[in-house]
């Protein structure tokens, strides 16, 4: 695809900005809105946020060698660097993405679910990559400022954007389907993850569904054929639909699956090219999901079937997203502190019971945040699927709400003995590393907030 210049006549053009200083044919080497990390010939763009201005730092980006800044405010700007105003720096931020995808005339796949939405991009990239230079959003920059940050890199001529889409409210996926404007839409389940922000999953799936939105006839859906709320929405899509799982109709079909917990899957997956044979080292059976949805887009883009095989084999947890860690004390650590939900952590307490291990099984979760007034009940579910995962020791960490996790814990025969129960990771880390013993299995789960991450990093000290 097409490497894009990004002039100053050409922001303007895209962004409807008027140019008050400097030359309308100086190239920007890059594009940044964080002024301490800007690289030298960058277009800053000066973003209003609830607990910071932009503007205030156009003196410092300029020193440290922005070649230009976009701004929606006066500024006071020394040299021949170039000034562009606009009446909204992030609606311009946005137009410009936009602006670029479409000079690209690269292909975009946009991704979005409950859970698995990185991972599912990471797989998707990496499958891709066989054949199609790949641009995929770094991390989870998946907001309104982040994805058109990534987009933007679009300049640089790569022939697909395999992009995530967040939200925790309605309107959020709207606006960055609008930004995007994916040629296919990957839509890979509805969960509890942002629960709290609306009044029922019902809710929570109709905005989500809102990834079906300003498509075409020849926009590509990729669906879960396993989940009622995605396929019950995809009914209205405008373009041509796709779907995976394990349901007899799926065009993508996983069947004969092996379930080795953390140690991977394999499976049989049946598509139109023919049928795979596919190793998962990805942990839980959950992951077949994520895997299935990025199988159907690299066979619907012409990725040979080989080449999708070999490319699945080889893909690796990305950090702290379950990432399997036999320490120094022979005590495997499953980190995947990064974030969680309730159907996220029931997956893993799930891999957790089916993994083969010589020790003991330990879960060490952390309060799960955004779940609204269903968040005790939920916890309380996930106390119950602890102990019926077989879980030997189970440590919780959190405020108030948390204590569903014990009770349910205790409800379904764990002995309080073995429930140890911590207000903070930070309370909890010395003691769980001192509980730990060697051939252990430990998953550590939490949401980003409740900051288990340290504990997983405690028990790597210690090991």
């Amino acid at each position: 695809m097409s490497a894009v210049l990004l002039t100053a006549a050409m922001v303007a053009e895209a962004t409807g900005a008027r140019l008050v200083a400097g030359a309308p044919d100086r190239v920007f080497d890059d594009v940044s809105t964080d002024s301490r990390a800007i690289a030298a010939g960058a277009l800053f763009i000066a973003l209003r946020g609830e607990r910071f201005d932009g503007h205030a730092f156009v003196a410092d980006a300029i020193r440290r060698g922005a070649a230009g800044v976009l701004v929606d405010g006066p500024v006071d700007v020394a040299g021949g660097a170039v000034v562009l105003h606009v009446s909204d720096t992030l609606a311009a931020l946005q137009s410009l993405a936009r602006a670029i995808r479409r000079a690209s005339g690269a292909r975009v796949v946009a991704i979005t679910g409950s859970a698995g939405k990185t991972t599912t991009k990471e797989v998707t990239a990496d499958v891709l990559a066989t054949r199609y230079r790949v641009l995929r959003n770094r991390g989870n920059l998946n907001n309104h400022i982040g994805l058109p940050l990534s987009l933007i890199e679009l300049r640089r001529g790569a022939d697909v954007a395999v992009v995530e889409l967040g939200m925790n409210h309605a309107g959020e996926i709207r606006t960055l389907v609008g930004i995007a404007e994916p040629d296919v839409r990957v839509w890979i389940n509805v969960g509890d993850a942002h629960l709290g922000h609306f009044a029922s999953r019902d809710a929570l799936a109709d905005a989500k569904a809102e990834i079906l939105e300003q498509a075409g006839p020849e926009t590509l859906l990729v669906a879960n054929a396993d989940d009622v709320r995605v396929m019950t929405r995809a009914r209205t899509f405008a373009g041509r639909t796709v779907t995976f799982g394990e349901a007899p109709a799926a065009d993508v079909r996983a069947s004969a699956v092996v379930d080795r917990g953390f140690d991977g899957t394999s499976a049989e997956v049946a598509t139109r090219a023919g049928v795979l044979h596919v190793t998962i080292a990805l942990p839980g059976r959950a992951q077949v999901h994520n895997v299935l949805a990025a199988v159907a887009v690299a066979i619907e883009l012409d990725v040979e079937p080989a080449a999708i095989e070999t490319a699945v084999a080889a893909i690796e947890p990305v950090g702290r997203r379950g990432v399997v860690t036999t320490l120094a004390s022979g005590t495997r650590l499953v980190d995947d502190s990064y974030n969680a939900s309730p159907s996220a952590l029931g997956a893993m307490l799930q891999a957790l019971a089916a993994t083969d291990t010589r020790g003991r099984r330990i879960a060490v979760i952390g309060e799960m945040l955004e779940l609204g007034d269903a968040s005790y009940a939920l916890h309380a579910s996930c106390g119950r699927a602890a102990a019926e995962a077989g879980v030997d020791e189970l440590v919780v960490i959190g405020g108030p709400v948390a204590d569903g996790l014990v009770d349910g814990a205790r409800a379904a025969g764990l002995p309080a003995a073995r429930i140890h129960r911590f207000a903070d990771s930070a309370s909890a880390a010395a003691v769980v590393a001192s509980i730990v013993g060697a051939d252990d299995l430990v998953l550590v789960k939490g949401s980003r907030g409740t900051r288990t991450d340290l504990v997983s990093d405690r028990l790597r000290e210690v090991a």
